[in-house]
């Protein structure tokens, strides 16, 4: 079983490395780079999918914080699978019930689906783009209550947050 554990989180990290090196692609001009990063999120997810069947969500006491922020990342960029985003989304809810697991990142995934599905957000975590040098969030379910609802899961407010993705 420890074999199989550290087998995991070093799948787990090298899965968020091959991301953090291929995400330039997602918004890419060249299809072709389009199209890598749509193949390189579609295994990482299917491979999340069968961790989720066989371990639950991998937490950090399982799996260590690298990992677990990994199978995070991982969830949040299977845009293209809802099924593999819903099924993280509801073992992170158990998880973060149970202590197991931030709020934060459950948020994140939270947002991103939602948004994969066509609703509203919650905390205001996803960004549609940039237009004319400014953020343009996604529509919010509650935008009144949204720098409350993003405090109570340790995430900064809300001109804060967007105020990262303006172009100069």
């Amino acid at each position: 079983m420890a074999n199989d554990v550290a087998a995991l989180t070093a799948e787990l990290t090298d899965m968020a490395a091959a991301d953090h090196r291929s995400a330039v692609h997602a918004n890419s001009d060249d299809p072709a780079e389009q199209l890598a990063w749509r193949r390189l999120t579609a295994r990482h997810g299917d491979r999340l999918n069968e961790i989720m069947e066989e371990y639950g969500w991998p937490t950090a006491d399982l799996v260590g914080e690298e990992a677990a922020r990994a199978a995070w990342l991982v969830a949040q960029h299977a845009d293209r699978q809802l099924d593999v985003q819903r099924r993280a989304l509801q073992l992170m809810r158990q998880a973060v019930s149970e202590g197991s697991a931030g709020p934060r990142e459950l948020a994140f995934l939270h947002d991103r689906t939602l948004v994969n599905e066509g609703g509203k957000q919650i905390y205001g975590t996803q960004i549609a783009g940039v237009k004319d040098g400014a953020p343009v969030p996604w529509p919010c379910e509650d935008p009144e209550r949204v720098d409350e609802l993003r405090a109570d899961v340790g995430i900064e407010p809300f001109d804060a947050y967007v105020a990262q993705f303006s172009v100069a």
